[in-house]
């Protein structure tokens, strides 16, 4: 009886250090969806389109966003998260909260003046955009940073670093002030770049009026 032979198992491939294979198509389709939509508008681009850019199947596409919807959703939510990370509004009690809000103010600016910002804005604004797009897009960038904003403002009053009565409001006009002039000329078309110099004197600017308005008042006396 001639003995058994022994067939060798191949070794199972690894997929190597980094991200594991499904992650790594994921990021890549969140890519596509980031540089699509805001240049193609949500009607003008497809699933296929976003396959095709991010080099996969749309089935895959699929396995990962179950609809358009989702895809749009979870690429503006991305990109705000890139540029504005929750870590962002973590409060440093032992720091001075103008530098804080001046490195809050700067990664807001450079989100709103991106070309993909203002290509996003114009497509949302132009009046042929769904309600309920605008909705989601409402919920997953802006009101996810005017929310994360609102919190860092409740700890910095909470450390006696400011005084608000009305928090949301607070929130809302110190980003109206970082906007200014600047975005509504770039929606335009007709806004320059602005140098580091200028955007440094804008947020210098903005920051110094909010803590004009909400800086806890020097202590009266105290001079004397």
């Amino acid at each position: 009886m001639k003995p058994a032979i022994a067939i060798p198992i191949p070794a199972s491939k690894s997929c190597g250090p980094g991200r594991p294979k499904d992650l790594e198509k994921r990021a890549a389709i969140l890519d596509a969806a980031k540089r699509l939509f805001p240049t193609s508008g949500f009607e003008g681009t497809s699933m296929d389109a976003i396959a095709a850019d991010a080099g996969v199947s749309k089935l895959t596409v699929y396995s990962h966003f179950r609809d358009k919807e989702t895809l749009f959703v979870a690429a503006i939510r991305v990109r705000c998260e890139e540029q504005m990370p929750e870590t962002l509004f973590d409060v440093d009690v032992q720091g001075p909260v103008r530098r804080q809000l001046e490195a809050i103010g700067r990664a807001f600016f450079a989100l709103l003046t991106s070309p993909e910002s203002i290509s996003l804005n114009r497509l949302l604004t132009s009046g042929t955009a769904p309600p309920k797009l605008t909705q989601l897009f409402w919920e997953a960038g802006p009101q996810r940073v005017q929310g994360g904003f609102q919190e860092f403002l409740r700890k910095e009053i909470a450390a006696g670093q400011l005084v608000i009565e009305d928090v949301p409001r607070a929130a809302s006009q110190f980003f109206a002030l970082l906007k200014g002039e600047v975005h509504a000329r770039m929606l335009c078309g007709c806004g320059a770049a602005s140098t580091d110099a200028d955007v440094d004197t804008h947020l210098h600017a903005t920051v110094e009026m909010f803590m004009r308005a909400y800086g806890v008042p020097q202590a009266q006396g105290a001079a004397r």
